[in-house]
């Protein structure tokens, strides 16, 4: 069944966003002025807001059920949270205010040659441009 209702969606879908072919368009007066789309957008936006007072028994159910999905989207994410702390989360680190667990940096880390002082440009240009005269 649920593959059913999903295969009509996408059906649906799929026939709204196909381009018609100029033989089956049925002239101006299918077509709709930008004015005319803007008027009936509001009317429905001003409907949707009054639908609670006209149905205050679906507004209830409705939000109701807005909250149960939150909680069971919320406790699915902790889940999943858990889950991947589990199996991915094994270094050692220690917790940030947050609760997250965040890992130390690494200490004493450069090799000698990381600490010595960086070169200025090879001596052996540096004496060819003093030989080179002016």
């Amino acid at each position: 069944m649920k593959f059913l209702l999903r295969t009509a969606f996408w059906l649906t879908v799929v026939v709204l966003l196909l381009p018609l072919s100029p033989a089956h368009r049925t002239g101006s007066a299918s077509q709709v002025s930008t004015g005319e789309a803007v008027s009936a957008a509001s009317a429905a936006v001003s409907d949707m807001r009054q639908f609670c007072a006209r149905q205050p028994d679906a507004c209830v159910v409705g939000s109701q059920a807005l909250t149960s999905f939150g909680q069971n989207a919320r406790a699915a994410g902790k889940m999943l949270y858990d889950f991947l702390s589990e199996h991915f989360g094994g270094q050692p680190g220690t917790a940030d205010t947050a609760g997250r667990t965040v890992g130390k940096a690494p200490q004493h880390t450069l090799s000698p040659a990381d600490l010595a002082a960086p070169r200025r440009g090879s001596p052996a240009r540096k004496e060819a441009e003093a030989k080179r005269p002016a």
